[in-house]
């Protein structure tokens, strides 16, 4: 099934006063990243517009200028899914949605790499205890095993994140930290 072309049309045009960005969920589309969430939640609000099955007729993607944007390499039956996870990582971005709003700058791509491991109480779950780095009060001990846990994870899991981070960053990271003892 491919949505009429007429139909669609009228649909977009009736929405008044569309200044915000005009998308269109697809398979096909330019990767949403997190750096593209952030345009979309500091901007006017977007039009997404979601196909069924076989999508939209092309003529419409053509002549309402719509941006193909997808989550991922898979195809889904329609983009409603799609749709809702771009809202959601909008969404929580919007002031007051998260709480503080430092809350999402050390989550997952927001500097170019994975979130460190999380840990929450008892103490020790099944023989597996909270490092016990997390546990001295040591803040700065602490963001530097977060750093060092979100580089380690984003090496073995997403080398293509890795491989994409600023080479300053990457000679930043790979500095073996001296003691305050070695001078």
């Amino acid at each position: 099934m491919v949505l009429r072309a007429d139909v669609l049309a009228a649909a977009i045009d009736a929405v008044p006063e569309q200044t915000g960005p005009r998308l269109v969920m697809s398979p096909r589309g330019r990767p949403l990243t997190q750096s593209r969430v952030v345009e979309l939640a500091t901007g006017p609000g977007p039009l997404i517009v979601c196909g069924r099955f076989e999508g939209i007729d092309q003529r419409v993607i053509d002549a309402r200028s719509l941006e193909e944007v997808s989550i991922g390499d898979y195809v889904l039956s329609g983009g409603e899914i799609a749709a809702m996870a771009l809202i959601d990582a909008c969404v929580r971005l919007l002031p007051g949605v998260m709480g503080k709003l430092e809350s999402s700058s050390e989550e997952s791509f927001s500097a170019g790499l994975l979130e460190y491991p999380q840990y929450t109480r008892p103490q020790s779950f099944e023989g597996r205890p909270i490092p016990e780095i997390l546990l001295s009060g040591d803040h700065a001990k602490v963001a530097a095993w977060r750093q060092a846990e979100a580089e380690a994870l984003t090496k073995a899991r997403r080398p293509d994140l890795w491989a994409a981070r600023p080479p300053q960053t990457k000679a930043e990271s790979q500095k073996t930290p001296k003691n305050k003892t070695d001078g």
